[in-house]
């Protein structure tokens, strides 16, 4: 690479600046007033918080029910992940399996809870079709056990898949012809291999579910967790900013110990870039009991989601199912509600052009140009997503207090900007790192200057990776809770935030319209998106196509 121009020193430290402001200041500042005291600086507020019976149990719960979530999650995904890329189902039965495992991803967490309720609650789906009953009792840790492993089963799923394009199938063919035992032949070929991948999902859930709001909020009850325990502790009747400060502390601990332990793991993994593509052989036995079991699990997600789409559109649910579109009606004239949506998609535009900017410029400089201070944007990613939500929005709150900033739709774009940086600065700097290395060097000899080796290059052929990026962004910032929660204000109110509101006044018809309206319009954005890949794809598969015919037809008539 060759060294870069001034412009890319200067524009360099803005970006640095900008994270050491909207990422370090916010962490550091709770960390500073998780301190402060009345007699000054003092640890005396964490031995307290030790000491507090209610805390520490909250802390308990939240660990306890994080670990069953993410050993839950982590089997499940196993079989899903198992069934669709080491099976020989049918392929639309793979395809229906995957989109059913994703479903969850369009919603906000918050959804989750309710729509838990009213499938399996004394009126839920579920308690009628078993003779009117609940099978148990939702509230509380059995709801928040289910509420997570519905939350982390998509990311958990994702990365187990990933992970298995990974595991060359002709090592399965030759522990066949060895005769290995069952057990021998999975571990070797299966579960070895794949190690780092379960590993790194169980962490993710953990970690996920550890932190997340949306679903204590709506369904935790009575049952305690460090996330209600943070919010009441700042949204109550006398908000306590160093008692929230520390529990925002305990909170952050167990995420960077997360991230740490994924790093660790990912010398698990094994980096086989070609694995063979060897046909898998047949075994009705394995394609029959896995098939059963991820269609099962498939059919349950979507029974438990159907609920949302049956409520809002049945004159009086459960007593009177007959459809009709009233709610609806109702709905779309509540301007309040429409001028809410509008807020959220506006946020999440917004987010997600300002992130794919941010975040291209900072990837490029990080992956295309030798400045000295480049790798302080991979510290940055690391740290961003160690964060949770709820901790980076609290540091939010406290620091910028009394600035402008506070109540507006900046803050909030800001803040889910920093929080969701991660994956798609990742995205970025893979595509960016796989590029030839010299088209640089040859547009200088050419003189061209560097920017126009940019757009006239380099941008062009980062258009599949942006769209991704930009989808990712605009889902996040559509579905987010926790992260928002301490940001918004009445004028700035958004989806997430304002069916917490709804849930005090059991507007349970508007909540699910609006989680509906959240779930439409990120699906139209995603088949948007995907549409515009494939086409991509397609014409760069007729380009190489028609640039291989030219090159056989003038080696014919050079041979002629």
């Amino acid at each position: 690479m060759f060294n870069t121009t001034k412009w890319l020193n200067v524009t360099s430290i803005p970006l640095i600046a900008f994270f050491f402001v909207f990422l370090c200041l916010p962490v550091g500042f709770i960390g500073f007033q998780s301190l402060q005291t009345d007699a000054g600086f003092s640890i005396s507020g964490y031995v307290e918080a030790l000491q507090n019976t209610a805390l520490m149990t909250a802390l308990w719960n939240s660990t306890k029910v994080s670990t069953l979530v993410a050993l839950s999650t982590t089997i499940l995904a196993f079989i899903l992940s198992y069934t669709v890329a080491m099976t020989r189902i049918q392929g639309s039965m793979k395809q229906f399996i995957q989109y059913s495992v994703i479903f969850p991803m369009f919603l906000p967490t918050i959804t989750y809870g309710f729509v838990l309720i009213y499938a399996f609650g004394n009126q839920g789906i579920f308690s009628k079709l078993f003779g009117g009953e609940p099978l148990f009792t939702i509230y509380g840790f059995n709801g928040l056990l289910l509420g997570g492993i519905l939350y982390t089963l998509p990311p958990a799923f994702i990365i187990m898949q990933n992970g298995f394009q990974y595991v060359d199938r002709k090592y399965l063919l030759v522990a066949d012809l060895m005769g290995d035992r069952p057990m021998r032949k999975a571990y070797h070929t299966i579960l070895r291999p794949m190690s780092g991948s379960i590993a790194g999902a169980f962490v993710l859930s953990f970690i996920l579910s550890f932190t997340d709001f949306g679903i204590p909020a709506s369904i935790g009850g009575s049952y305690e967790v460090i996330a209600t325990t943070l919010y009441q502790t700042m949204l109550g009747a006398i908000p306590n900013f160093q008692q929230g400060a520390i529990v925002s502390v305990f909170m952050l601990l167990p995420a960077v110990f997360g991230v740490l332990l994924l790093q660790a793991v990912d010398k698990l993994n094994f980096h086989q870039t070609n694995p063979s593509g060897t046909e898998l052989a047949p075994h009705r036995m394995r394609d029959t009991t896995f098939g059963m079991m991820a269609l099962s699990i498939s059919i349950i997600i979507l029974a438990i989601f159907i609920v949302m789409f049956i409520v809002p559109f049945s004159k009086a649910y459960p007593f009177d199912l007959t459809f009709t579109l009233d709610f609806v009606r109702q709905f779309l004239s509540m301007s309040e509600l429409i001028q809410v949506y509008g807020n959220s998609v506006f946020v999440a535009l917004c987010t997600a052009a300002i992130g794919v900017i941010f975040t291209f410029v900072t990837a490029l400089v990080r992956a295309r140009t030798d400045l000295k201070g480049r790798k302080s944007f991979d510290f940055f990613a690391m740290m961003t997503n160690t964060v949770p939500g709820m901790v980076l929005g609290l540091g939010y709150l406290l620091l910028f207090n009394d600035s402008t900033l506070k109540g507006t739709f900046l803050i909030i774009i800001l803040c889910n900007f920093v929080h969701f940086y991660t994956t798609p600065y990742l995205m970025a700097k893979n595509a960016l790192q796989r590029m030839d290395a010299n088209w640089e060097v040859i547009a200088s000899l050419l003189q061209d200057s560097w920017l126009k080796t940019v757009f006239r290059i380099i941008l062009p052929n980062m258009k599949s990776t942006i769209i991704e990026m930009f989808s990712y962004f605009f889902i996040q910032a559509m579905v987010t809770v926790s992260g928002v929660i301490f940001l918004v204000s009445t004028e700035t109110l958004i989806v997430s935030a304002k069916i917490k509101e709804l849930q005090h006044f059991n507007q349970f018809n508007e909540i699910f319209l609006l989680s509906i309206f959240i779930f439409l319009t990120n699906i139209i954005v995603k088949i948007a998106c995907e549409w515009y890949l494939k086409k991509k794809r397609r014409c760069n598969d007729e380009k190489d196509e028609m640039v291989f015919s030219r090159m056989y037809a003038r080696s014919i008539h050079g041979g002629m």
